[in-house]
């Protein structure tokens, strides 16, 4: 769970290495790495809802081999083309791995589900916390391919001991639906108003972090930090979503899935609206919350889902809402990316991060009502 999440929002950290290692214009490079996003989320959300049927190793053990192909590409494309693919491929299986894990371990618990899915959870913390910073060391001391390489050979390892030792647990029942019933569910799922609330609902709680990642990098640096200080505190908030990955699970086991996680994205509401404060005094606390809030939403998202629909088809909901994060992850690094760029400052980049988080709680508020 570490290189699921953690390379994917790294991309602001790739736009400018990138950007001078293949003369490539960052505006451009951010479309590229939001195709990675829609494969991250679309792509394999789509593969979690066809793929049930399947046997979760044997899927995972092809992600592996997937990265490990992927590795060393940097050094035979320079193309915008040729990096749309590497990414895209990368987005694909880094997203794969993330819904087949995310949405088989919590099957293993019944009455602790929320602190278990919590834990797992920690993983993506890790990931979002360590590698933007790793990734900026690697990038600027051993270069673009070299770094890639290095990071992405790790990811391979990571992804096929996760291939080693994913299964479903021998009791949990296993959606046996053919493509055709598949199709019949999603037609009848997709009609009703509670799963079309959730569906936006979802897909904007994820796009206030997507548009964030895109120029957190340089609002910190240009509130005054150094290239090196702003990587660090924008890992940083991963760094704080651990501790509320950790706490929103025994929260939700407590107080409930709900509650817990509407709690999160007021928290992540609160912090973006720091963001306006100049100057870097507000800084940390805005970290603060907004680290406690990713933790916590995207952690307890599933948690959720789970208690709103049959836990049978646990991949096929969690990937299905994955496609909702996904439609949303398309746009927003360019809309993040140009907002900064034509404006020529953070306020209407902000302004968007905050209007996601608002009508984010008020749409699950309004599709959870009655659970």
């Amino acid at each position: 769970m570490v290189f699921t999440f953690g390379t994917p929002m790294s991309y602001g950290i790739f736009r400018d290495p990138f950007s001078d290692a293949f003369g490539i214009s960052p505006i451009v490079l951010s479309g590229v790495f939001a195709v990675m996003l829609f494969t991250f989320f679309i792509g394999s959300g789509l593969i979690g809802v066809f793929g049930t049927r399947y046997r979760a190793r044997a899927i995972l053990l092809v992600c592996g081999l997937a990265t490990a192909v992927l590795a060393p590409a940097l050094y035979f494309t320079g193309s915008v083309v040729g990096l749309t693919v590497v990414f895209a491929a990368l987005g694909l299986a880094s997203g794969t791995v993330y819904v087949l894990v995310a949405s088989i371990v919590p099957r293993w618990f019944e009455s602790r589900r929320g602190a278990a899915t919590g834990l797992i959870f920690v993983g993506n913390g890790l990931g979002l916390f360590v590698l933007p910073p790793v990734w900026q060391v690697a990038l600027t001391e051993f270069g673009v391919r070299r770094g890639f390489l290095g990071i992405i050979s790790i990811t391979t390892v990571a992804f096929l001991l996760a291939g080693v030792v994913c299964r479903r647990p021998r009791w949990a029942k296993q959606s046996t639906a053919t493509a055709d019933e598949l199709f019949e569910w999603l037609a009848r799922l997709g009609g009703t108003r509670t799963f079309q609330l959730l569906f936006v609902g979802m897909a904007l709680s994820f796009a206030w972090y997507q548009l964030l990642a895109a120029y957190a990098v340089d609002l910190f640096a240009a509130r005054g930090l150094t290239a090196a200080g702003a990587s660090a505190a924008f890992g940083l908030i991963g760094g704080v979503s651990i501790i509320s990955r950790i706490g929103s699970g025994y929260l939700a086991d407590t107080i409930g899935s709900r509650r817990a996680f509407l709690g999160s994205l007021v928290s992540a509401t609160v912090g973006i609206a720091l963001l306006f404060v100049p100057g870097v005094s507000t800084l940390p606390v805005a970290i603060f919350l907004i680290g406690l809030g990713l933790g916590g939403s995207a952690t307890l998202y599933i948690p959720l889902l789970m208690t709103i629909y049959s836990p049978e088809k646990d991949t096929a909901i969690v990937g299905l809402f994955n496609v909702a994060i996904g439609i949303t992850a398309l746009a927003m690094p360019p809309l993040g990316t140009a907002s900064v760029a034509y404006t020529d400052g953070f306020t209407v980049a902000i302004s968007l991060t905050f209007l996601a988080t608002a009508v984010g709680i008020w749409t699950i508020a309004a599709g959870t009502s009655g659970s």
